[in-house]
């Protein structure tokens, strides 16, 4: 037992020792997402922040494709030494049930850091569509489905996502065109090349403000700050309607607690930096609350979402592989 004893404190002591000269040289964030994108600006801001607080430059690396699990995957091959990270949404659970041969386990492959925001997603539609609320939508499209195209910006994207649940609520199946991220889906809906999208309002404040675009809903549980005069879903007539994409940051698995909690200490700090909350709210959204950027809740939303979604993608039956 006093073996036992001792070697966990000298374990426990070397973690210290390693976290204390922690970062002492530049740390890569792995985003799985197209450069300039909602999840890459959330990124971009995070690291800037984090970045003062550690005295280290961050580096984002863009790793697109297959649906986020290509960058993911490379995360997960990664030295365990805190050098190598990911932010990633709520694909990060989704891709879990959309790709049958997933090349690692979701739930048992990361150390959680914390959650870094919930991003509200918004009900659009081109400029010149028909319907003008909500409640004037949903029968609209009822006979005229499978004719009306929604846009994402590729399997597993949070646009993807709200589609997918958004059929599932209304039992409606309208056509889905993937693009390759959410600029190529914005200018097609701006051009009336499409009918829809379902897009975090990171992206779609501009045009709606720009009334370039039509807006329906909000997907959150309160308007935004941005978009006062949009409703909610619930308030427009989808009751129970709600989804936030939430990003999170994590390690790979074996990165040392102490390690993981200096990278928790830091991005709680970051998430409460003036200058990332202006920038936050400037593209509608807004940090984690300090009780859930933490490495617990981040690891409990990760499974929990897992289970949530394996059922509306089942049901749709639209798998990536």
């Amino acid at each position: 037992m006093r073996r036992v004893t001792l070697a966990a404190a000298l374990v426990m002591a070397a973690g210290s020792a390693v976290a204390q000269d922690y970062p002492a040289r530049p740390i890569t964030i792995v985003v799985p997402a197209a450069a300039g994108g909602p999840t890459d600006t959330i990124s971009r801001v995070t690291a800037q922040s984090m970045s003062k607080l550690l005295g280290q430059q961050i580096v984002i690396e863009n790793v697109g494709g297959a649906g986020g699990t290509i960058g993911t995957a490379r995360v997960v091959r990664a030295a365990p030494d805190g050098y190598t990270l990911l932010i990633y949404h709520v694909g990060l659970s989704t891709a879990a049930t959309l790709y049958r041969q997933l090349p690692y386990d979701t739930k048992a492959a990361f150390a959680p850091i914390g959650l870094i925001t919930d991003a509200p997603m918004t009900i659009i539609a081109r400029s010149d569509f028909e319907p003008n609320t909500l409640k004037e939508l949903i029968p609209y499209l009822q006979g005229r489905s499978a004719k009306t195209t929604i846009g994402n910006a590729g399997v597993g994207s949070a646009a993807h996502l709200c589609g997918m649940l958004f059929m599932s609520e209304t039992k409606l199946q309208l056509t889905t065109v993937p693009y390759r991220g959410t600029a190529p889906v914005m200018n097609d809906l701006v051009g009336k090349q499409i009918d829809m999208s379902c897009d975090q309002a990171t992206n779609t404040t501009g045009p709606i403000l720009g009334k370039q675009v039509k807006a329906y809903a909000v997907t959150t549980r309160a308007r935004l700050k941005s978009l006062p005069d949009l409703p909610t879903a619930d308030e427009a007539g989808l009751k129970g309607f709600e989804l936030a994409v939430w990003h999170g940051l994590f390690a790979p698995k074996g990165t040392p607690p102490a390690i993981v909690q200096k990278l928790s200490t830091a991005l709680k700090a970051a998430l409460q930096d003036p200058e990332l909350v202006q920038r936050f709210s400037s593209i509608s959204t807004d940090p984690m609350t300090q009780d859930r950027a933490t490495p617990e809740v981040a690891e409990r939303t990760l499974a929990s979402e897992i289970d949530r979604w394996a059922p509306i993608i089942k049901a749709a039956g639209q798998y990536a592989d």
